[in-house]
């Protein structure tokens, strides 16, 4: 699939190089892995304005690394280096240096994996910077895809590296606009529901949205059957970006996402379930590794047991649904019984990825600010979407429905009416109540 979109972050990306011919510049990029920045960075800085090397940290011993990076530098840059650089402040010293007399774009990929192969790295940065940033032309730009070690290094104050950087900005998952042209484009004729299964199975995310396009398959049908097949690297996506990073637990923490996928939302049905106390696990999976969130009714401010937890990545909540809960399957390569429950399953799966949808449509297309679902106490009324535009003084109230025919404005209504009950400061907001289905996509 040809590169498309990011239009945004490109001339971001152009426009800060251009800043470099007269100031240092220091860019921090986060994402979640496969989203595509190493993709965007090329794209957007390889092109023969200035010179570009791309600098992979890899977990491994320092010097090792040091002497594979050095290597690339001389080759990109065409920098001769007397002898051999066997710490990273010895080589990003060279650079600093070096960029005082030449102009070049040097990306240091993945550079959250310091803090495993040595966290002094980020202070002895800082300290260099800070000795040769005045005089220097360099155009860098650090990309992680751990948020929260990304975040911590850049932007917690009293970290070595705080304040340092001149812009970041984080790369989401596509957009609901390209990622309607992108099937458009591969595929003219497409359907609501084949885009609906595209959002489902790759929350947007480039890699399998490439992956999707690459391999023709445009319809549920056909994107099941990329991923049930045999070699299908799709089937090993999710262990191999999470084991790493859960270590010996991953298994109770991928037996507890694989429950929240397929609908034990709560820590008591969790506890039913899995028979233990998973109240320490939720907090890390919510707080360190930012997978999952704790829901509760929006606009709802107490902090009492009516929430529910969430997979906040439409892959990785897939890939729990249908991948990890049946591995068992996979081991014997049984790929037709996969296949044939996870589409027996679509429709009801991907009921909850359609209320996701619009969210993620509305924040691009409407002026809404806050968005959510609510539902009462008792669970007995439940509003999939409620929809709130502030400055604008209006309130719009969803049904979400996958089949038109069992909404009932009536009902919603009713259920409107417990809302008001529950939040009396937004009676004075103009409303409006809908249905939202495949057809609004």
């Amino acid at each position: 699939m040809k590169f498309v979109g990011r239009t945004e972050e490109i001339k971001m990306l152009r426009r800060m190089r251009e800043n470099s011919a007269t100031e240092a510049q220091f860019i921090v990029i986060t994402g979640r892995r496969r989203v595509g920045k190493t993709a965007l960075l090329r794209h957007a800085l390889e092109d023969g304005v200035i010179p570009y090397v791309h600098l992979p940290i890899t977990r491994q011993n320092e010097k090792t690394l040091c002497k594979e990076l050095q290597a690339e530098v001389e080759q990109a840059l065409h920098l001769g280096i007397l002898g051999t650089c066997e710490t990273f402040s010895d080589l990003f010293k060279v650079l600093m240096v070096a960029s005082k007399t030449s102009r070049f774009t040097v990306v240091l990929d993945e550079f959250q994996e310091f803090d495993r192969i040595n966290p002094a790295v980020f202070g002895q940065v800082a300290a260099i910077w800070d000795e040769h940033h005045a005089d220097s032309r360099i155009n860098l730009v650090v990309c992680g895809s751990v948020n929260r070690l990304m975040n911590k290094v850049f932007f917690n104050d009293g970290e070595p590296l705080y304040g340092r950087n001149t812009g970041s900005f984080l790369l989401r998952p596509f957009k609901a606009s390209l990622l309607k042209q992108i099937l458009s484009e591969n595929s003219p004729g497409y359907s609501a529901d084949d885009l609906l299964a595209l959002w489902t199975v790759t929350g947007g995310v480039a890699r399998y949205v490439n992956m999707m396009m690459n391999a023709k398959a445009f319809t549920r049908e056909a994107m099941v059957n990329v991923i049930f097949s045999p070699g299908s690297s799709y089937l090993s996506e999710g262990r191999a970006i999470l084991a790493e990073e859960f270590g010996p637990d991953y298994g109770t923490y991928f037996t507890i996402l694989s429950a929240i996928a397929s609908g034990a939302t709560t820590t008591a049905e969790m506890k039913n379930l899995l028979g233990v106390d998973v109240n320490g696990y939720l907090t890390k999976l919510e707080d360190q590794y930012q997978l999952v969130s704790k829901k509760q009714p929006l606009f709802d401010k107490s902090t009492g047991k009516n929430c529910h937890y969430e997979i906040d990545d439409c892959f990785f909540r897939y890939w729990f649904r249908f991948v990890f809960k049946y591995r068992g399957y996979i081991e014997l390569e049984r790929y037709d019984q996969l296949r044939y429950i996870a589409l027996r399953d679509f429709d009801a799966f991907s009921g909850y990825a359609l209320e996701r949808y619009f969210q993620w449509k509305f924040t691009e297309t409407t002026s809404y600010v806050n968005m959510g679902a609510w539902w009462d106490r008792k669970g007995s009324e439940e509003i999939d979407l409620v929809c709130e535009d502030e400055l604008g003084g209006e309130m719009a109230f969803y049904e979400v429905k996958r089949d038109p025919r069992r909404y009932s404005k009536e009902k919603l209504l009713v259920k409107v009416g417990a809302f008001l009950v529950k939040n009396p400061g937004k009676r004075q907001l103009r409303h409006t109540v809908g249905l939202l289905s495949l057809a609004d996509m």
